[in-house]
This record gives C-alpha cells, structure tokens and sequence, in this order.
C-alpha cells in the first residue's frame, strides 16, 4: 500500500472513530436526558395522583363489621395486660381499641376496599417504583368513651403526600391521611396516619460474625439513626436518658408504675403524672436477634431485649456486645447510654456481669 493510501486509509478510521464517539456521547447524553425526564415524569404522575386523590374529600362509610362486644374487649384488655375494671365492668371500650373495630382482618369480605384513599396512593406509588413501606407515626384524638351495642363506621382522606425525600431507608413520599369513626353523625374519634412509601436501597454486604473479643463498632453517624418521635407524654423519659437516668412513669395518685409512658393512669384513671428513676437493672424477659432487613444506623446482627426492670415494668431495647448465641431468658442486664449525639441518648442494655 503506497504511503498517500495508507494515510487515507488512517484518516478515514480516525474520522469513523471520531464519529462513534461522538455517536456515543450523544446516545449517553439521550439516556441521561431520558432518565432526568423519567424522573420528572414520574413525580408528576404521583402530584397528580395525590391532588386528585385528595379532591375525592371522605371515603363512603365503611361499617365495623361486629357491635362494641365485651368478648373481643376482653381479648384485648388481657392482650395489653389492662386490669382497668371499667372495660369490663361499666360497659364501656378501651378508647385505643377504636380501630380495632372497624379492622377489616387478613382476607376481607368482597376484597379490598376501592375507596380507600391510603390504597389508591399507594397503588400510584407503587406503580411509579416506590414498593416498600414503612408507619411513621400516628396521633389520635378521642371524644368519648364507646359502649356496648355501639355501631361504628369509618371515613378516610388523603391529608398531603410529600416527597420525593432521601432517607436512611431510600428514597421515597411520606402519605399522610385522615380517619374519622362515626356512631350514627356523630364523631367519636380521629386518627392521623403516616407512612413512608420508599425505593429500597441496594441490599447491605453481609455482616462477618460477631467476634465477642474484637471492639465495639465505631459509632455511626447520627444523621443514619432512626429517631424517635417526642411528645408530651415521652419528653420526661427522654430528658432523663440525657442525664444518663431511666425513668419510669409513676401515678400521682395511686403510684402505679407504668412504661410505656401515657397521659392517664390505667388503673385509677389520674392524669398527674410524675416518674421515678430506675435502677437500671434487670433481666431479659424475651428478645429476637434481628438479621434482616437492614436497620438505619446500625450493623447487622443485632439482638432487640425486651428486658423486665427489677421495678416491675418491661423496656425495650439493643442489648449491645454481646454473641447472640450466648442470649437467653432470665440473663441479668444493667442499663447503659448511647450517646447519639447533642440531641439523643438512647437506653440500651449489657450483660451484667457482677
């Protein structure tokens, strides 16, 4: 090949080489567009589900499928362990139990509800990609005490549907919704509901075993902890753990202990409440060690006590450092305090030794 050929013959490669290349950037840059478009497109799709959604207003009146009974009362109050005789006795129901009436149970009667504000949100979401879910808190308001014989019904709204929000889970929408119970017009009770309808991130790398002789883990950031939500009744408990105390809710009336915290007491009904700092010993009365899913914060396994204080009450927490399979009822445990940060200590528990 004369050397004019071979020349041709480079330049022409270079000049195909240049034009791939730029062929790919342009292609690269289509699928980014497309995905920034996707993206858009999908937030739109779920705004305009929410706003539409949100204009339905109430749900038709869903009835409770039983009367205010004493037998599921019954039930209840030795599920929760509430000796309050007045739920057995005056013919009156646990305000808590109001949702447990209008429940619609695992395989309801004629499927699932189409009205349901919270199932048709969360069909959007789930179509746009955001399958797994999470509550996230919920506050209720009681009117009155329900008694037997009482019908209820219930009717729900969609309240807001904000997002899209990076958290420790994923990325997701927080839904929030409204739901009010009836006898006859009349409103006995409300409930505001949240949850989180998140992408799950990538699964974690798997945990090497816990080696009971190697340091504790470094602390994690504590942007990655989940933190709990405070409220009038919980404030004192967590302004104790600052202090490095464990408090115990006390009656001021009859001195019932009581954890975890509330705005009255179960057995005599006063709404004094004071508190009393534990000692900060105990036993496990049950526990799980949890290895799945991945827990915001923290490195796989863990072990989660359900611990009976030498007061009396039960305290959930981590039982930290030590092998899960050296766990077991009846294992004494003394408190001790996570420091997250400035802002949040936790109560956790270690083997007491002593």
């Amino acid at each position: 090949m004369s050397s004019d050929a071979a020349a041709t013959a480079v330049g022409s490669e270079a000049a195909a080489g240049s034009e791939a290349a730029a062929g790919s950037e342009v292609a690269a840059g289509s699928e980014v567009a497309a995905g920034s478009q996707g993206a858009v497109g999908s937030e739109t799709a779920i705004r305009e589900a929410a706003a539409r959604i949100a204009a339905l207003g109430e749900s038709s009146p869903r009835p409770a499928p039983d009367p205010v009974n004493l037998p599921m009362i019954r039930h209840w109050v030795q599920a929760m362990g509430d000796t309050n005789p007045v739920y057995t006795d005056a013919g009156v129901a646990p305000p808590a139990m109001t949702q447990v009436w209008t429940m619609r149970g695992l395989r309801p009667a004629g499927g699932e509800d189409p009205g349901d504000p919270l199932g048709l949100m969360s069909a959007a979401l789930d179509e746009a990609g955001f399958t797994s879910v999470v509550a996230t808190n919920s506050e209720q308001e009681y009117h009155r005490y329900l008694r037997l014989g009482e019908q209820l019904t219930v009717r729900s709204s969609l309240e807001e549907v904000t997002g899209p929000k990076r958290t420790a889970l994923g990325e997701g929408w927080f839904v929030t919704t409204r739901s009010t119970w009836y006898v006859g017009t009349e409103a006995v009770a409300s409930m505001m509901f949240r949850i989180l309808k998140f992408r799950p991130s990538a699964p974690p790398v798997p945990s090497a075993p816990l080696d009971p002789s190697a340091p504790s883990a470094p602390p994690v950031a504590s942007a990655a902890v989940l933190r709990p939500v405070v409220s009038p009744d919980t404030a004192f408990f967590w302004e104790g753990t600052a202090r490095h105390e464990l408090r115990i809710q006390r009656c001021g009336g009859c001195g019932t202990l009581r954890h975890p915290p509330g705005p009255m007491c179960p057995v005599c009904g006063f709404a004094r409440l004071e508190y009393d700092v534990a000692a900060g010993t105990g036993e496990v009365y049950s526990y799980v060690v949890h290895r799945h899913p991945s827990v915001p914060g923290r490195r796989l396994p863990i072990v989660i006590a359900l611990v009976q204080l030498t007061e009396g009450v039960r305290m959930v927490g981590e039982l930290l450092d030590i092998d899960p399979e050296r766990v077991r009822i009846g294992l004494p445990v003394r408190v001790t305090f996570d420091e997250v940060d400035a802002e949040l200590t936790l109560p956790a528990w270690r083997e007491d030794r002593r």
